[in-house]
């Protein structure tokens, strides 16, 4: 039995470089991990997976059949088999990597560091498998080492997820409209036009802060550095609009070797 820590992923910064004849996206990432994270315990040779989630983390998002779970399916990739006790911190649909970086920790208790194995599992992944800090380029194959920085981030996930390839569909015509994305992010206009019910919660969570936020990704988190000192503690803590809340979460970097302390 082997208890291995996931944590999530935040986007910093998200450039579209090109467009392959395949249709995939070429992209220049900054990527960070955080402390913020969902630990797998991982038993060989058995079978199944339990989940306990924390509220606010989406659970019933995850698919419990093997061909679509991401855990499942790095079993497999790796010709392993165990059980899997997962307890869910990460919520899902946020842009954070819950998925990929689960995917990931089952990588390293297998021992798999092939980036080819880890990019077949998603694009997230191999990033995710190195973790730390990192320049993350072409469609996550690419994954260069930065030196860590210790840094503070407050997140805002909303009661929804942002489908990630509704999004590029999206950047796609409006870049052949000639429309630039956003300097920080340059997915941040297409998400919006998919999910407009993301302004709401930028401006939101603008006025919580006095900044305007950055994007995670193809969303739906929004996040700045620092933030309120009182907003995103340990505790979970929310943001209300009207009959809907937005999960709160106060997270720092942690580098590649964090081993949870």
């Amino acid at each position: 039995m082997t208890a291995i820590l996931a944590p999530a992923k935040l986007t910093l910064s998200l450039a579209v470089t090109g467009v392959r004849p395949d249709g995939y996206h070429e992209l220049r990432s900054e990527m960070v991990s955080l402390d913020l994270s969902d630990e797998l315990t991982l038993t060989e040779g058995g079978r199944g997976l339990t989940v306990v989630a924390d509220a606010g983390t989406r659970a019933d998002l995850l698919p419990e059949d093997d061909e679509r779970n991401l855990i499942g399916r790095a079993l497999r990739a790796v010709g392993r088999q165990a059980a899997v006790h997962l307890v869910k911190r990460i919520p899902l649909g946020g842009g954070l990597g819950g998925g990929s970086t689960d995917a990931a920790a089952v990588l390293r208790w297998a021992g798999c560091s092939d980036p080819a194995v880890a990019l077949q599992l998603g694009s997230d992944v191999p990033f995710s498998v190195s973790g730390g800090r990192a320049l993350v380029e072409g469609t996550g194959e690419r994954v260069t080492a930065l030196p860590f920085v210790a840094r503070q981030f407050l997140l805002l996930v909303p009661p929804f997820g942002v489908n990630t390839a509704k999004v590029y569909a999206a950047w796609d015509e409006l870049a052949a409209e000639g429309s630039s994305g956003d300097e920080v992010n340059a997915l941040s206009r297409a998400a919006v036009t998919v999910e407009p019910r993301l302004v709401r919660w930028h401006d939101a969570f603008r006025e919580l802060v006095g900044r305007s936020p950055s994007l995670a990704g193809s969303g739906s988190t929004w996040f700045v550095e620092g933030g309120p000192a009182d907003a995103g503690t340990d505790a979970f803590a929310t943001l209300t609009l009207g009959t809907e809340q937005a999960r709160l979460i106060r997270a720092r970097t942690v580098p590649a070797e964090w081993d949870g302390s």
